[in-house]
């Protein structure tokens, strides 16, 4: 499966975000609670290694990533590339929770 890398524009991934953030603050208002903290994690090492079934499997906490961006938001020059992880750890569970 050798292809050009997807290439995405960081602009329109930001409206993109932005959109979205806008749908949810409409449809549940400016807090979302999630009522479940743990979940399943794979690591980054075989998230995308497709080809092979994942060895590992572990266990992510919703309130651990979401403390990463807090102490990210405290100190924003300690940010670094590992916070869209976590930041994308709440937004998936943001996402489904409000799906529902």
């Amino acid at each position: 499966m050798d292809s050009e890398p997807l290439q995405i524009p960081l602009d329109q991934l930001r409206h993109a975000f932005e959109l979205a953030l806008r749908h949810i603050e409409a449809s549940v208002g400016s807090t979302v609670a999630l009522e479940r903290d743990y979940f399943w994690s794979v690591p980054g090492d075989e998230l995308y290694d497709v080809p092979n079934e994942p060895r590992t499997i572990t266990i992510g906490q919703l309130s651990e990533s979401w403390q990463h961006l807090e102490d990210l938001l405290a100190d924003p020059d300690r940010a670094v590339s590992y916070h869209l992880v976590w930041l994308a750890d709440v937004l998936r569970a943001i996402g489904r929770d409000t799906a529902q």
